[in-house]
């Protein structure tokens, strides 16, 4: 398969030329940077995080092994460009960072041999047999943090059978997020010794205040009005989430959309469609503010999602109404702004329930319903202020999960 998996590099290049570039990570040929104030001989941590989503949600504990335990030196992974452009940009010169490489007997030993982690933390649901393996050979522990599983990644799993749990066998630790998840993991094979429930990490994140001063600021140089952000949107939601503002703008002329897509290669046919939509708008790459005249703002920037959930009213978060499963809701939950989604949101089984007791969060099947959220949240501000802090409040109440990956952390490296 590796002929195919190459060309799909080379496919994805078109939109994005990094995919093109740093192959030989892939392969397990890494090196420390040269600019990186770490010591190349510290004891190694390696913390793998596939995307963005995942380096976003790992930013709190990183920052904390940072702090507690300066003694190692960390080393992230990630498998996209987007995500190792994430990596670079929250913790430049102060980890090292490469591409995990495909799951490859050769490139795993290469890869290992070249960081000599003394752990190893992947960051939600990658089961790679041959790296979990080698892993296992050289005695090198293994945890997987913030751990979910989707009913729909079990069925998908079991059909590998016994790989799976050989697989699951060769971790230490598995720190699930729930009560569900850990049930799945052990379905899988996982032992039950091996699991324990440390709840969801992204209930820790803690945006940087400068962020939500910036997004102030931004409220005021736009005269205060509304605005709400679609964020993390994919193909075939950014189509219905303007056509609904503009039925909006009728009746709320001065509300602002900003619709942020999730992928970067996908800005050029997002701001067609901004086009074709028939709403003035413009590109914040212009770096231009927003007029009364422009009823849209493209994010096409990367990077500055909080902050525009920092500068909104409400937020509707992407790959939702479209079969992806969701993104994460609480980065807009973090300041205090409700939360739309559509139906299709696995990715995040255990939290929109809860979520939506809370009534901060709002789930939508159709593009009547979004309208309806939407309009009735504008016109009630005191109860659209009142849901925002309620889910809030409820992410406060729910955090400590870095001090328990923490604890865990630490005995898995004492031992």
């Amino acid at each position: 398969m590796l002929p195919a998996i190459l060309v799909r590099l080379l496919l994805k290049s078109r939109a994005n030329k990094a995919y093109r570039q740093r192959w030989g990570e892939r392969f397990g040929w890494v090196k420390p940077s040269k600019t990186s104030t770490q010591r190349p001989k510290q004891k190694t941590i390696c913390l793998h995080a596939v995307s963005v989503g995942e380096v976003m949600a790992a930013r709190t504990l990183l920052e904390a092994l940072l702090r507690a335990m300066p003694e190692y030196r960390l080393w992230v992974t990630t498998t996209t460009p987007t995500g190792s452009d994430t990596v670079q940009r929250l913790f430049a010169g102060r980890v090292e960072h490469s591409y995990l490489p495909y799951d490859l007997p050769g490139a795993g030993k290469r890869f290992l041999t070249a960081v000599q982690p003394a752990l190893l933390l992947v960051m939600e649901t990658e089961l790679w047999p041959n790296l979990y393996a080698n892993c296992a050979r050289r005695t090198i522990p293994l945890l997987l943090i913030n751990a979910r599983l989707s009913k729909r990644s079990v069925r998908r799993y079991h059909k590998a059978g016994a790989l799976v749990t050989e697989t699951l066998a060769c971790v230490h630790g598995i720190m699930a997020r729930s009560q569900r998840d850990a049930t799945y993991f052990h379905q899988l094979g996982a032992t039950p010794a091996c699991i324990t429930i440390t709840g969801n990490i992204k209930f820790d994140l803690k945006p940087d205040p400068s962020v939500a001063k910036r997004g102030t600021t931004i409220r005021q140089q736009l005269a205060h009005r509304p605005i709400w952000c679609a964020g993390s949107t994919h193909p075939g939601e950014e189509a219905t989430l303007l056509a609904v503002h503009a039925k909006l703008v009728q009746q709320f002329p001065d509300l602002l959309l900003i619709l942020v897509p999730r992928h970067p290669e996908r800005f050029k046919a997002v701001g067609e469609l901004c086009a074709a939509s028939g709403l003035a708008w413009i590109r914040r790459s212009q770096q231009t503010c927003p007029t009364l005249e422009h009823n849209v703002l493209l994010g096409d920037s990367m990077g500055e999602l909080m902050l525009w959930y920092a500068a909104s009213d409400l937020a509707f978060v992407g790959g939702s109404l479209v079969p992806v499963g969701g993104h994460n809701p609480l980065e807009a939950l973090a300041f205090g702004v409700p939360v739309i989604s559509g139906r299709y949101v696995h990715n995040f089984q255990d939290l929109y329930p809860l979520l939506q007791r809370t009534q901060s969060t709002k789930l939508v099947a159709s593009t009547d319903e979004l309208y309806d959220i939407v309009r009735y949240w504008l016109q009630h501000s005191d109860r659209r202020r009142a849901c925002g802090r309620a889910g809030k409040a409820f992410m406060q109440a729910n955090r400590g999960v870095v001090k328990r990956l923490l604890r865990a952390i630490n005995t898995c490296l004492s031992k």
